[in-house]
């Protein structure tokens, strides 16, 4: 590994383009990167044979043994005043170390897979709590349609907690895309389907969940193979998405 490089400037352009990482949701669409804050994100990116091509840590994480050696797994190291490392971070209390990676390349979804869709799920709290049930629970796959948040944005990558990099994550897709699947599709449904604990769940399958406010759109409920609801005896009107999913998919993939 090189030697550690120092920076002083606030004007760097890797503190620049981390900046913009940290501050746009999208940016690393553009940018073709993404910034992993935090050494638990760091530490689950080379968890799975990962490797980081740039840490950023700051001066007084760079003296302590463990960060200092997390760091150095990265194929170069910048060292940065803590103030410095403050102005870029995205964190309330920033983390005083984080990886700077390529954006995976977003593959085509893959046929056969157990597979979790997203249908213009918007929070981004919600989207990387997706991610950490369908990891969690066998799916290996997650399928974002157009209007769902960023997959890589850093607050759906807090959420994740490191979910991200045992999954294949597809983005930008259309409704047709799913045809492309070959498993059934599931969908939940507030008002009607059947009774989940009911249900004779096929595997492997593909469930979608669907925008906060409006649901799963109903071209795709029209193709599902199943429409399911969620039984709430104490009579609420629905749950929280990632509430929902993180039932579903439960059942689904540790129930088969």
């Amino acid at each position: 590994m090189p030697e550690p490089v120092r920076i002083t400037s606030r004007d760097n352009a890797l503190l620049a383009r981390v900046r913009r990482l940290t501050h746009d949701p999208t940016a690393y669409r553009r940018l073709g990167a993404v910034w992993l804050e935090g050494d638990h994100l760091c530490r689950a990116l080379l968890a799975r044979g990962l490797v980081a091509a740039q840490a950023v840590i700051a001066e007084s994480a760079w003296a302590q043994p463990s960060v200092a050696e997390l760091a150095r797994a990265a194929a170069r190291v910048a060292i940065v005043p803590d103030a410095l490392f403050r102005g870029v971070s995205g964190l309330d209390s920033p983390a005083a170390i984080g990886f700077l990676i390529e954006r995976p390349e977003p593959p085509a979804p893959q046929p056969e897979v157990p597979t979790v869709v997203l249908d213009r799920v918007q929070d981004a709290g919600n989207v990387g709590s997706v991610l950490r049930s369908a990891a969690a629970f066998g799916f290996g796959q997650v399928v974002a349609l157009g209007g769902t948040a960023g997959l890589w944005s850093p607050k759906v990558l807090r959420a994740g907690m490191g979910a991200h990099f045992g999954l294949r994550l597809v983005e930008g897709a259309v409704p047709a895309d799913l045809e492309r699947l070959g498993v059934p599709l599931l969908v939940t449904s507030s008002h009607g389907g059947e009774p989940l604990p009911r249900a004779r769940l096929p595997w492997p399958c593909a469930w979608v969940f669907g925008h906060e406010g409006q649901g799963v759109q109903a071209a795709i409920v029209e193709r599902a193979s199943l429409v399911l609801r969620i039984p709430q005896p104490g009579g609420e009107e629905s749950l929280n998405v990632a509430a929902a999913a993180a039932i579903c998919l439960y059942g689904s993939g540790v129930g088969r």
